[in-house]
């Protein structure tokens, strides 16, 4: 229901300050603009989904080979400690486990185009757990139809924790934010390598809490503690691993070892099957197949969320409403310097694009060097697309109730947001 109502204030905001540009200051170009943002983002959300049909073919194929081949089930196995405690509803060495694992695995290699389709594999994963348990309430408590769909879609906890691990970005290679800071002609392009890793962590950390809380769930036992602690130490030999490197070997590593990675598993995937005498291209069709079913159910949902978007920016919404923090920020007398970056950190949970076009004019007009500069970058990094991402996964599997899964999604942006500044202020500041 929270995604309902953002959705409709999208339009009246727009609408709004639309007729008041209109009236009061005489903008007869504001509505056309607005209705060619409709046009231009609904071709935008039909070319998205057909871009990525391929992809999704091409993973959920692999996927398939994996799961054939048992490598899944392996996976679901060694982090099953891990995973029962985070997703406490998933039975123990569920499939789901391992597609949760590997979307996690990509996503903090920056590997979008792989992360995806292997998270729509984990959410229909998570969604058939779901089905099982709907099927056993029908034969135990008797509940009819109507509510045996009203809970298909609704969002699950193992659904919304999984969500929130994505938008939340976690992140340990950011090289195409080092690419374009490159491209703006920055002395260093890694030197927001560092603070993009702080902040991207305290976002997830801040994500997995947050949403413990929503669900209950205890986090202060020995195994999350140590996973938690595991992770930090992992991140801290990153941080000082790349922090040895100049620029031109940092990219290079980065590039190389997650193409070496992505290609290894693919390898791995096929010989595992082999080894179990699986017929390796038949099952590579058979998950290719539903890449094009998934791709097609998604196109609604993408419609729906970037025209939205699409019409608030157009009206001149998103202008107005960083200009009014810049103006709250002064009445304070605190520093306004980070306001200027602020558009960045506002757009990314809208639309991925439209923050990396906030990046780069920052860039352009403070400089890739100034501290507004910097911090954009810092915050591209810090979180992901909250909701484009709750629009596809979601919508791949039918779930129109989100439960908590928009408010916990953007409180850990939020966190983000705050970790960003804060440390682009002990870095650069």
């Amino acid at each position: 229901m929270v995604l309902n109502y953002i959705w409709i204030a999208f339009f009246l905001i727009a609408f709004v300050i639309a007729l008041i540009k209109l009236v009061v200051f005489g903008d007869t170009e504001v509505f056309p603009t607005i209705m060619n943002s409709t046009f231009e983002t609904s071709k935008t959300a039909f070319e998205i989904s057909l871009g990525l049909t391929g992809m999704l073919a091409l993973w959920l194929g692999i996927m398939k080979i994996g799961e054939r081949g048992g490598v899944v089930n392996i996976l679901a196995r060694l982090l099953s400690p891990v995973f029962t405690k985070l997703f406490p509803d998933v039975p123990k060495g569920h499939p789901a486990t391992g597609s949760i694992f590997m979307n996690i695995a990509a996503n903090m290699l920056g590997l979008d185009n792989a992360a995806t389709p292997l998270g729509l594999k984990a959410m229909e994963q998570l969604q058939a757990i779901n089905n099982d348990k709907i099927e056993q309430l029908k034969a135990e408590k008797g509940i009819d139809d109507e509510e045996a769909t009203r809970l298909r879609q609704t969002a699950t906890n193992p659904m919304i924790m999984f969500l929130v691990l994505n938008t939340s970005g976690l992140t340990l290679i950011p090289v195409s934010i080092m690419a374009y800071r490159a491209q703006q002609g920055a002395a260093q392009p890694t030197d927001v390598f560092v603070p993009i890793l702080l902040a991207t962590f305290f976002a997830t950390l801040a994500g997995v809490i947050i949403t413990s809380f929503y669900q209950r769930i205890n986090m202060l036992n020995r195994t999350m503690l140590l996973t938690l602690g595991g992770m930090s130490v992992v991140v801290a030999a990153i941080i000082w691993g790349f922090s040895r490197m100049d620029s031109v070997l940092m990219n290079t590593v980065s590039i190389s070892s997650a193409s070496i990675l992505l290609m290894t598993i693919i390898v791995g995937f096929i010989a595992a099957a082999m080894r179990k005498r699986v017929n390796v291209y038949d099952t590579f069709v058979e998950g290719a197949k539903e890449g094009f079913t998934t791709a097609v159910r998604i196109i609604p949902y993408l419609v729906a969320i970037l025209v939205a978007i699409g019409v608030f920016r157009a009206s001149g919404a998103m202008d107005w409403l960083i200009g009014g923090i810049k103006w709250l920020v002064g009445l304070t007398g605190s520093n306004a310097e980070f306001v200027d970056a602020l558009p960045t950190a506002i757009m990314k949970p809208l639309s991925g694009s439209g923050a990396r076009g906030m990046m780069v004019d920052a860039m352009t007009q403070f400089g890739a060097d100034s501290f507004v500069g910097r911090l954009s970058c810092i915050f591209q990094g810090s979180t992901d697309t909250t909701f484009y991402i709750l629009a596809v996964y979601f919508g791949s599997v039918g779930v129109r109730y989100t439960r908590h899964a928009v408010a916990a999604g953007l409180l850990a942006d939020l966190a983000g947001v705050v970790a960003a500044i804060a440390i682009a202020y002990m870095f650069f500041g």
